[in-house]
């Protein structure tokens, strides 16, 4: 996923490069809105932790869910690629923090602000 969108010129920062993969949520993502990074996530239950919503929310954090649980890796890329545009054009429409969601065909709507 992360060659994908790298090739479409956007700057990608992954997770576990910066993080232990056990990270809690609410750790990294504080982290993420101090560095003014867009969240980028497959993890659709994020929005209903209260814990990691706040954190999120807190931290200023632009995110943006994948919604479609059944995709392997390629078909991911193939939507948040496809998605790029929208998401950009997504933020400059709106205000951070919030949690949008991007469905399969690569359209993106706000969940929580």
């Amino acid at each position: 996923m992360a060659i994908a969108l790298r090739e479409t010129g956007a700057i990608l920062h992954i997770h576990d490069d910066h993080f232990p993969p056990d990270a809690k949520d609410e750790d990294w993502l504080t982290e993420a809105g101090r560095r003014g990074w867009i969240v980028l996530t497959k993890d659709h239950r994020i929005r209903y932790r209260h814990v990691e919503r706040l954190a999120l929310m807190k931290a200023g954090v632009a995110a943006f869910i994948l919604t479609s649980g059944d995709l392997q890796g390629e078909e991911m890329a193939q939507v948040f690629v496809k998605a790029l545009p929208r998401i950009n054009r997504f933020l400059q429409q709106h205000k951070k923090p919030f949690i949008a969601k991007i469905a399969k065909d690569g359209s993106v709507a706000m969940l929580f602000q």
